[in-house]
């Protein structure tokens, strides 16, 4: 019997590898001397370079760069076996770097997500892929491309930082100053939502009050973004602003589509893809993932959706642990999970569930694998 684990982390409390060092041995209690295979994955969110750098075998490269506020924080991506890199918006802009009584996405900049592609390409790497998950940011990328050497300025000529406020007083954008080698680079977005980048669906008033706004921000920042659009569809004479995925990361997918001529992936199938993860389910007899909650949009390209359509693919059984679910997650049975357990087995709060997450997946898989060994002998008995 083979068993292969690929779930994503539980944000904040644990990562891929410790999901499947629990899975391993609560397999050892019910199924001693099975095989098992474990498959580091993330979704294209937060903890996607550290999956990636573990499964493959690569390294951290390690720079001080502008964080969300503008204050410096130390930040990394990951460098893969063949010299590709894998950068996630997380590390350097994302919202985990904010704290709460702070989250202002007037006041934030993707600078640092910049700082970090701009190393990259100043080492010589040459394929990139940018993971937009947990960003704290809706300025549209400007920060990210002037840390890459594009200038944004106002009526005045005055050239302006990349902050979502600065938005609607961007007037000119000279990309003369460009780096040279993106024109070289091959870059690709992790992205798993198909927001555009104006209106009802949009940057600003789908995700800016996740990070903070308030009614009247996120007004300002959609008048801002739909002028900060006009101005770069007439500096590169192309529009992006509506295609799938554009008003991710607060924008960021806008900008690097337009820019940087990237092509976007999910986030879920491209990490898959790089590790391989087709040849190596060919033998399974079961696989494990989840996440840290399932709901309904876990079948839009989360984790648990990808790894249960590879399994369909190839008759595998699958199923699925999570922290909990909400409405809605009995979708994810059209996609190839056959069940979902939860970790949580009693009336606790959130910041209990926290502190007790690793003994309560450990139970979660317990449950699970006595409840399939029971039904392997319900089988044998036929």
């Amino acid at each position: 019997m083979k068993l292969m684990f690929a779930s994503d982390s539980f944000k904040g409390s644990l990562s891929s590898e410790r999901t499947a060092e629990l899975l391993e041995r609560a397999a050892a209690e019910v199924f001693p001397g099975a095989e098992t295979d474990r498959v580091l994955i993330a979704d294209g969110g937060e903890g996607t370079t550290d999956a990636l750098v573990k499964e493959m075998g690569g390294e951290r490269a390690y720079i001080t760069v502008d964080g969300p506020l503008s204050k410096p924080v130390k930040a990394y991506y990951g460098i893969l076996p063949g010299g590709a890199a894998v950068i996630e918006m997380a590390q350097a802009s994302g919202l985990p770097l904010v704290r709460a009584e702070e989250s202002d996405p007037l006041k934030t900049s993707s600078c640092g997500t910049g700082q970090l592609i701009r190393d990259a390409l100043d080492r010589g790497i040459r394929k990139i892929t940018i993971a937009l998950g947990g960003s704290a940011t809706n300025d549209g990328g400007m920060g990210a491309l002037r840390a890459l050497g594009v200038r944004f300025a106002d009526r005045n000529g005055s050239e302006l930082y990349g902050r979502g406020e600065e938005l609607e007083r961007v007037r000119s954008i000279d990309i003369s100053g460009m780096h040279p080698a993106v024109a070289e680079t091959e870059f690709t977005i992790m992205c798993d939502v198909t927001n555009p980048l104006l209106g009802s669906r949009g940057a600003a008033r789908t995700f800016a009050p996740q990070k903070g706004a308030d009614a009247a921000a996120v007004e300002r920042l959609e008048n801002g973004m739909r002028s900060y659009a006009d101005a770069v569809s007439k500096a590169l004479n192309s529009d992006h602003s509506n295609d799938p995925g554009s008003g991710a990361a607060g924008g960021s997918g806008f900008a690097f589509m337009a820019f940087l001529g990237a092509r976007t992936v999910s986030g879920i199938e491209a990490v898959l893809d790089l590790v391989g993860f087709d040849e190596r389910i060919r033998d399974a007899d079961l696989v494990i993932t989840g996440e840290g909650r399932m709901d309904s949009q876990s079948a839009q390209g989360k984790a648990a959706c990808g790894v249960g359509e590879r399994c369909r693919k190839y008759g595998v059984p699958a199923a699925a642990i999570v922290g909990g679910v909400l409405n809605g997650y009995e979708s994810i049975y059209s996609h190839g999970i056959i069940s979902a357990v939860t970790t949580v087995n009693g009336i606790m709060s959130i910041d209990e569930a926290m502190e007790h997450s690793e003994e309560l997946y450990f139970d979660a898989a317990l449950r699970l694998f006595r409840l399939i060994k029971c039904g392997m002998d319900i089988a044998g008995k036929k």
